[in-house]
């Protein structure tokens, strides 16, 4: 299983309803407020690049890790494996958590380097920016 805790164990109407919370996740309030947080952090950061798997390493850090360092949340005490526990410390549903996540991690099909996930990311994250959240 992945850090998103996504498997391939998932179909019919639970992957309909978990695909349901994501994409409420992603448009509400909350969701659109960490989007554009996400964006002009991903923006501001004077190395373009994005690590997998861990929230943080090497002083390098995940989509969500950026925000962390942003607001100044502690990651060291977090489990970057337990969506849950990360979506509660974002301030974030956990299926956005998993999303994010998953798309940092796994939304790719070719080998990347970290510079190569940042651009995918932040185009990510500009595409699921509804027009009127900016």
């Amino acid at each position: 299983m992945s850090r998103s805790g996504y498997s391939d164990d998932c179909g019919g109407w639970d992957l309909i309803c978990w695909r349901g919370a994501v994409t409420s996740a992603i448009n509400g309030k909350r969701g659109q407020s960490f989007l554009l947080e996400l964006r002009d952090s991903l923006d501001a950061m004077p190395s373009k690049r994005l690590v997998s798997d861990a929230l943080e390493a090497d002083g390098e850090f995940c989509a969500i890790g950026v925000i962390g360092a942003k607001r100044g949340v502690d990651m060291s005490s977090l489990d970057a494996n337990d969506r849950e526990a990360v979506a509660v410390a974002f301030g974030i549903a956990p299926a956005m958590a998993a999303e994010i996540v998953f798309m940092n991690d796994e939304g790719h099909w070719y080998p990347e380097t970290p510079e190569q996930r940042w651009i995918r990311m932040r185009d990510w994250v500009a595409k699921n920016i509804r027009s009127n959240a900016q």
